[in-house]
């Protein structure tokens, strides 16, 4: 079902209703797709099985030994000074 976003906001707990009982609803400004209200089940599906940032930055490549050892050998003081 589709809501105007006044509409929306004026009924706001009955949107929340429908979107556990009937799926989606949709929300728009001037006439325009907005927003998608989603029951807590309906978005956790959503959500399933996708990795989180953390998971998705640490199944990146490996590194080579020799990018290992560059990191390892690097400065370990600032490369300027910064006291002001």
């Amino acid at each position: 079902m589709e809501w105007s976003l006044q509409d929306a906001k004026n009924q706001f707990s009955r949107v929340v209703q429908k979107a556990r009982i009937e799926g989606p609803q949709i929300v728009t400004l001037r006439g325009e797709r907005a927003a998608v209200v989603l029951s807590a089940s309906d978005y956790d599906a959503l959500r399933a099985g996708r990795p989180s940032l953390v998971d998705a930055l640490l199944s990146g490549p490996a590194w080579d030994d020799e990018l290992t050892d560059a990191v390892a050998a690097r400065a370990t003081t600032p490369s300027r000074d910064i006291a002001l």
